[in-house]
């Protein structure tokens, strides 16, 4: 039997404080809309059915880079920041965590009314997509999440998630209507979970005269069938060197510590910015505008805001804040024709890539995690346990002051 792809995703049963689940929709909101303006819908639904960089959103937003809380706490806040803003953006979000999973077929005959979509297609991809991945894939996860992302010209994505509650694990399947040959002859878009042995996959190729008379149902489509794709993650909390590319990471903490925007004229509308937020900003940035490649490391992208059980650090609550800030004033600017500050964030990510072509990696990873947990404090460090604390000794002014050469 063909393994489509795995990951290993530890269950994680804790919560997301909502001090942090009010940021994570207000970056969301926000990396929607410049997605959208910049690179339009279709964009937006292929980003959400990569693996890659759907745990790297989640990790740039604050949560544990690796878990399964991902998956719903994303999701979750996408929905709530993005659905008031649907039918400006062309963006719907449906379905949920367990019970508002089942709520999904609702939902999309409602947004059916309201765009002149077809309903029960859209319904009967949502019904089908979740019958292939927990009962035609027999590989020990029972879905427990379900959300059908969509546009208002029909193209759609679906996030959803089983769990294995024998082995504390999970699993994470993504779909995307482009080039969707049939619902069950090798659908996926991505799977992602732990291996737990041989799976009968019944979408296999192979399994097509096992199928007859168990499904009767294709789309017609395009010519292609999606490419799959798998993440592996490790089952550690801590983020070590090899979770990350160190040459990109690297790179993005020279920018943010070595470089001053007076020295780079498209920086200049982000003078005054901080070495800390200038950080947040860069790896943000690069959520937005990187190649699909950039994202094979997402625990890279937890440098931006640590995560909420304090690995890698405490997310510093006050640059959060200044980031948001920063996209935000940027966006209602471009509303306004102007557009620039906007662009300056962008070329963060141009720059980035400049430095990185000479970069030659030459720091400990630990040294960095260092600092950022003494400096936590300084951030308005939190974590669900509590407020980060000055380390004894060290209630001076002084911040961080690492140098990687």
């Amino acid at each position: 039997m063909k393994r489509s792809g795995s990951a290993n995703l530890p269950l994680h049963y804790g919560y997301v404080p909502q001090w942090l689940y009010e940021r994570m929709s207000r970056l969301g909101l926000a990396v929607f809309e410049v997605l959208l303006t910049d690179y339009g819908k279709d964009e937006v639904l292929r980003r959400m059915s990569d693996p890659f960089w759907f745990q790297s959103l989640g990790a740039v937003m604050g949560m544990d880079w690796h878990s399964s809380g991902v998956t719903t706490s994303v999701m979750g806040a996408l929905k709530r920041a993005i659905n008031p803003h649907s039918k400006e953006f062309g963006i719907y979000i449906a379905g949920g965590k367990g019970k508002f999973s089942k709520e999904t077929p609702n939902e999309l005959l409602k947004i059916a009314d309201l765009t002149g979509l077809n309903g029960n297609e859209l319904v009967r991809a949502s019904i089908l997509s979740a019958k292939v991945d927990n009962t035609a894939i027999l590989d020990g996860y029972q879905l427990y999440t379900h959300n059908f992302i969509l546009s208002d010209e029909g193209k759609w994505t679906v996030v959803q998630q089983g769990m294995n509650a024998q082995d504390k694990t999970a699993r994470r399947y993504h779909w995307h209507s482009e080039n969707l040959k049939s619902f069950v002859d090798e659908p996926h878009q991505g799977i992602e979970g732990v291996n737990v042995g041989e799976i009968l996959n019944l979408t296999h190729h192979d399994a097509r005269e096992n199928r007859n008379g168990i499904m009767e149902v294709s789309h017609e489509a395009p010519e292609k069938i999606m490419k799959e794709i798998s993440l592996i993650m490790p089952s550690h909390h801590d983020v070590r060197a090899e979770d990350v590319n160190l040459k990109r990471l690297g790179a993005t903490l020279t920018l943010a510590r070595e470089m001053q925007p007076e020295n780079f004229e498209e920086l200049l509308l982000l003078k005054g910015v901080g070495p800390r937020t200038m950080q947040s900003l860069a790896l943000v940035s690069e959520v937005i505008h990187g190649a699909p490649a950039r994202f094979k490391d997402p625990a890279r992208f937890s440098f931006a805001h640590g995560g909420k059980d304090g690995h890698p650090f405490p997310v510093p609550v006050k640059v959060y804040d200044e980031t948001l800030e920063i996209l935000r004033s940027g966006i209602e600017k471009s509303k306004l024709g102007n557009s620039d500050k906007i662009q300056a964030v962008k070329k963060l990510h141009e720059i980035n890539l400049k430095i990185e072509e000479n970069f030659t990696p030459n720091f400990d990873i630990q040294e960095v995690l260092e600092e950022e947990r003494k400096n936590s404090w300084r951030f308005g460090g939190k974590t669900v346990f509590g407020d980060a604390k000055p380390p004894k000794g060290n209630l001076g002014n002084d911040g961080i002051q690492l140098s990687l050469f």
